[in-house]
């Protein structure tokens, strides 16, 4: 008996590596195990940058004694929630049907078949909190196990049906439509922090989905408060603590109420998410704040979390040398010993530092820099010189101990950030950020792509250290779609310099394999893993939005632009299908559903601009820098035609040099020729 975890790629399975508890990685053998020895499982799930894995792995998994006990009556499995996403999905839902709230690290007690039968989160060594001492646990677990095999089997088969309901959606619902888009809209507002924007309470985080739904229902039902909304929130967390003010990028969420305290960990899709926020609340209000805070953000990207090849990394830890923020906060004694007393004097008073500092953390008052108590901007004068004071600073911790980096290359985290990037830059104008979407692109798709049986294109989900996870989940394929359709759009954007590939190709094959291996056939969503995954014990649909968004609400906006983009009825026919499939979902719980209105919007209101003409390169960069949260850019190459079918058809005979189609509803405008004619069409 030992610890395989050794055998890993992951790098959270690497970090317990040297416990002296047994891990084993998830699979058959693992099982087989449990099995043979009749002893139940301990399913451990966390992932890198989480702060209470980190503690619960150093007061338990690396005490002997606890190990020990563990060792002695259980099977120990690790799973990395990131690297299997879908066994994470599986016991969180076991956790809920237990009437637990979820979190990580997740605890989970199976019987040797892989069911759920109890469970829980973090569990202190020893009993506070309100909460049990772990090895209490394990031993009142294995005891039950043991002797009361009828109550197991009852919670087993309890949870099974639980998740077995939660897969079968029923069909009378009425048809899907912006009305309940629009009736949920004021009740959303009601929920956002109208002093420090975000929902109301703590912890606060981002909700991405949730904004970009009031950003479209402000444009949707012409009522700019819903996009003030989405202003103030970002505004506030702009200023805040949870961002990065020296390095750029979003930490996951802010443990108060105001933004000021963050759980450090960056995250690949936060950060993806909050960009494209960004650009279309800088396009929209035009404030200097989100354009600085988009170009810093992608700066942290390419500085921190980009690999040798161009991919994207999929986190950096809130911990370092053992302590939770360490490397982003500051005593006043080294902002003075940095800065000198009459510059840290300055400083602080723009970023909230002083001597009594702004938060508690082991014994001693530190500060996280922030700009949450400025009451007024700062002057042009004075941003010049706390630029050059924010450069020492960052110099200064470029030399302490760096948070570790999760360098996981993912399909689903890269394709959403590689679609943020495409879109940021059409907003921004910056081809540069282009031509890292692209790069990260390839890498996905040189190193994580491969063949069924029959020569289809597939996914992995993700690598590391040349170990593939595969096959990949429903996410991975809609999100490198849709980023595979934003780079389709740029392609010709100057100074892209974008070589001759077929994105489009790519996207068709990406959606095709979901249809080929997780469309469910007894309810029509989508499944999150595949019908060819062999290790897990149930094959869940789930439909509500996460912190990562969901499946079906990608899946849907993809094939809205698939239909766009290739003039091919068979996408709408499948979004159609798609959406008559979570309507019961998103009707009996709208406000868990945000993502699949979100989609519904761009399906229902997107507006499909077509350029044409052999001088048409100025009109094509203008249709591009419509705001790409509700447009779609259809770019005829020299040669090509449009679509058979598509309703600008009888418009293109009067293209000539360079026109522009605005098309909506299956109805075009006529054509203009120059880009006041398009934004005047645009405008309306």
């Amino acid at each position: 008996m030992s610890n395989e975890l050794a055998k890993a790629a992951s790098p959270y399975l690497l970090q317990h590596k040297d416990n002296p508890v047994h891990w084993r990685l998830w699979g058959p053998a693992a099982l087989a195990e449990a099995e043979a020895a009749n002893r139940p499982i301990l399913l451990s799930v966390g992932y890198a940058a989480c702060h209470w894995c980190h503690v619960m792995a150093h007061e338990s998994f690396e005490d002997a004694a606890t190990a020990a006990v563990m060792n002695e009556l259980f099977v120990n499995i690790k799973v990395d929630r990131e690297e299997r996403p879908d066994i994470d999905h599986i016991y969180m839902q076991a956790l809920h049907a237990f009437g637990e709230h979820g979190g990580w690290p997740m605890t989970m007690f199976l019987t040797p078949h892989g069911e759920p039968f109890w469970g829980g989160t973090y569990f202190p060594k020893e009993a506070r909190y309100g909460r049990p001492a772990f090895v209490t646990v394990l031993r009142s677990v294995a005891r039950a196990f043991h002797d009361e095999q009828g109550k197991i089997t009852s919670n087993a088969e309890a949870v099974r049906q639980s998740l077995g309901r939660a897969r079968l959606a029923a069909t009378d619902a009425a048809p899907l439509s912006l009305a309940i888009a629009d009736a949920l809209a004021p009740k959303l507002a009601d929920y956002v922090d109208p002093v420090d924007g975000g929902l109301r309470g703590a912890p606060k985080f981002p909700n991405p989905a949730i904004f970009e739904f009031l950003w479209r229902a402000g444009g949707r039902l012409n009522q700019k408060k819903y996009r003030d909304l989405v202003r103030l929130t970002l505004t506030k967390m702009s200023e805040g603590g949870i961002y990065d003010h020296l390095g750029g990028g979003y930490a996951r969420y802010s443990t108060d109420d105001r933004w000021l305290v963050p759980h450090f960990e960056k995250m690949l899709y936060d950060n993806a998410q909050i960009l494209e926020l960004l650009a279309l609340a800088w396009q929209y209000f035009g404030d200097a704040l989100f354009r600085q805070r988009a170009y810093e953000t992608v700066g942290c990207l390419t500085r921190e979390m980009t690999n040798a090849g161009g991919g994207f990394c999929a986190s950096l830890d809130a911990d370092s040398e053992g302590e939770e923020g360490k490397f982003y906060v500051w005593t006043w004694p080294e902002l003075v010993e940095i800065l000198g007393a009459e510059d840290a004097a300055f400083f602080g008073k723009f970023y909230n530092a002083s001597r009594i500092g702004n938060w508690a953390e082991g014994g001693k008052s530190v500060t996280i820099l922030n700009r949450l108590e400025l009451k007024a901007p700062p002057t042009a004068e004075d941003e010049a010189r706390l630029a050059r004071l924010k450069q020492k600073l960052f110099a200064a911790r470029e030399r302490r101990v760096h948070p570790g980096l999760d360098d996981k290359i993912m399909a689903d985290w890269n394709g959403l950030m590689i679609a943020a990037l495409v879109h940021a830059a059409t907003t921004f104008g910056e081809t540069r950020w282009i031509a890292l979407a692209a790069r990260a692109y390839h890498y996905v798709a040189n190193h994580l792509q491969f063949a069924d049986d029959d020569g289809a294109r597939r996914l992995a989900h993700s690598t590391r250290a040349g170990v593939i996870v595969k096959p990949g989940l429903a996410l991975d394929h809609a999100a490198m779609a849709r980023a595979a359709l934003a780079l389709h759009e740029a392609r010709h954007m100057r100074g892209t310099e974008l070589t001759a590939y077929d994105y489009i190709a790519d996207a068709i094959a990406f959606t095709e394999a979901i249809a080929r291996h997780h469309i469910d056939a007894e309810t029509g969503l989508s499944a999150m893993a595949a019908d060819d995954a062999r290790d897990i014990v149930i094959r869940l649909t789930p439909t509500p939005d996460d912190a990562i968004p969901n499946a079906h609400s990608v899946t849907l906006d993809v094939l809205a632009r698939l239909a766009a983009a290739t003039g091919d009825e068979k996408w709408r026919t499948r979004a159609d299908a798609l959406f008559a499939a979570v309507t019961p979902a998103v009707t009996a719980q709208p406000i868990g559903h945000v993502g699949i209105l979100n989609a519904l919007d761009l399906y229902l209101r997107g507006r499909e601009i077509v350029v044409a003409g052999p001088e048409c390169q100025a009109l094509y960069e203008a249709a591009l820098a419509a705001p790409f949260d509700t447009r779609m850019v259809l770019d005829l190459e020299s040669g090509t035609a449009l679509p058979p079918g598509h309703p600008a058809q009888a418009q293109i005979a009067a293209a000539g040099t360079a026109a522009a189609f605005v098309c909506s509803g299956g109805v075009c405008s006529l054509p203009v020729h120059d880009i006041a004619g398009l934004n005047a069409l645009l405008a309306r």
